[in-house]
């Protein structure tokens, strides 16, 4: 079985997150959406709320499924017995850090990484610019699905 995953903090999930998770999901058999657990840095959703957001807006998606972790990524892909990540690249600069962390995966565990480039629509999207925006009292209904523009604007709007 070919099986990819595809990691990430996902705070929240965007349009570009999901054009990735899917365009793999026609490449693997099975994808994993990792969901990065990391105490020393607060979000503005719990893992448990970007787990359920990722769970219901990759549904429609048979061979993709959600799972949090904690720790190194070449560990939690041991343990779901993959041993390829799958990476979306917005920038240039994505590719210098992603570049070192792929190398430093293959020399830790054998994992490869597959980069995927960003469909030219979601070239500018982070999860941060898309709270900012939000925060604001932007329009984000073309950068996130419906249920998660909902929850943002029920999280950051009084």
């Amino acid at each position: 079985m070919r099986r990819a995953v595809c990691p990430g903090s996902f705070d929240p999930v965007t349009n570009g997150h999901l054009d990735i998770i899917g365009r793999a999901s026609r490449l693997f058999d099975e994808v994993i959406v990792g969901v990065l657990i990391n105490q020393s840095k607060q979000g503005l959703f719990s893992v448990e709320e970007r787990i359920k957001m990722l769970r219901e807006v990759t549904a429609s998606y048979d061979n993709v499924r959600v799972e949090s972790f904690r720790g190194l990524l070449v560990d939690f892909c041991r343990d779901q017995q993959a041993s390829v990540l799958i990476k979306g690249l917005r920038a240039v600069s994505d590719f210098d850090y992603e570049l070192q962390m792929a190398q430093m995966n293959v020399g830790l565990a054998g994992v490869e990484t597959l980069f995927m480039p960003t469909n030219p629509l979601y070239s500018f999207l982070s999860s941060s610019l898309v709270k900012d925006v939000a925060k604001w009292g932007g329009d984000i209904s073309a950068h996130v699905p419906d249920l998660v523009r909902e929850q943002l604007i029920t999280r950051l709007r009084p």
